[in-house]
């Protein structure tokens, strides 16, 4: 073979490179694949936290599900829904409130609807109450106040005794007038 190659020495190197191109052809694809797996694999490796939140999601849909309705029914406690009116709200907020301070054994002299003030989500609905009676009516009133559903709250409270006759009564009750503001919230979503 030795002798041949010497001969046709041309012949020879065209038959070398005829060999050889299939092979470096194939070394080629080779180092092609192995590139390309390499690239999927890397995809592969970026969108696996993905799929894994999204299983986690899948998983957790329930939860969220029983979670967002024991919200809205805890948002129903805590505010008007956004479907009720802002002025019947108010007139609303101010009769329930004027009937539970009379019911606790106070009288009404004043009372006013705030104007509604617009915050992140929720409307603010307030009602300023004059009132006049005696300590202990004024406790009832306030506990009962704070049952109140939706959620109410005392935004300020001014208290102060009104003047006491000098009768033969050794012991009256005392009596105070308040002035009460309170507050509750509509939901604007």
């Amino acid at each position: 073979m030795r002798d041949w190659v010497q001969n046709y020495r041309r012949s020879a190197v065209i038959v070398g490179f005829t060999l050889t191109l299939p092979l470096f052809l194939l070394l080629y694809l080779v180092g092609d694949f192995l590139a390309m797996r390499q690239g999927y694999q890397h995809e592969i490796e970026r969108l696996e936290p993905r799929i894994a939140r999204l299983k986690g999601l899948t998983e957790s849909e329930q939860r969220l599900a029983e979670s967002a309705d024991r919200l809205d029914s805890r948002l129903r406690d805590l505010a008007y829904p956004s479907s009720d009116d802002r002025a019947a709200v108010s007139a609303t907020l101010q009769n329930n409130v004027r009937e539970i301070v009379t019911a606790a054994g106070l009288s009404v002299t004043n009372s006013q609807v705030l104007p509604v003030k617009e915050e992140e989500g929720f409307d603010r609905i307030g009602v300023k109450l004059t009132l006049s009676g005696d300590v202990a009516a004024l406790d009832a009133a306030l506990s009962e106040l704070s049952t109140y559903v939706p959620l109410l709250l005392v935004e300020s409270i001014e208290i102060w005794p009104e003047r006491q006759s000098r009768r033969n009564d050794t012991n009256p009750p005392q009596r105070l007038t308040a002035s009460l503001q309170l507050l509750s919230l509509r939901s604007t979503q």
